[in-house]
């Protein structure tokens, strides 16, 4: 009898789980570039919690982002 493979391995469920990460990975970098510009508008300087915040938002959004185009 054969097994039924995980659901990961299947290609819906892949389909699936590459979009909501690069959903997710979006609404990351809208969200750091928000953290930034209220941060400047607010008269924040280079070394402010949101600056930095908003860059590692971004950062991370646009790495995941990079990663599952390139399928790494």
């Amino acid at each position: 009898m054969a097994e039924r493979p995980p659901p990961s391995e299947t290609g819906k469920g892949k389909g699936l789980h590459r979009s909501a990460t690069l959903v997710l990975s979006a609404a990351m970098v809208v969200l750091g570039l928000a953290i930034l510009v209220q941060t400047f508008a607010a008269g924040g300087g280079p070394l402010a919690l949101g600056t930095v915040l908003g860059l590692l938002f971004v950062g991370a959004g646009g790495g995941r982002l990079y990663f599952t185009w390139r399928g790494l």
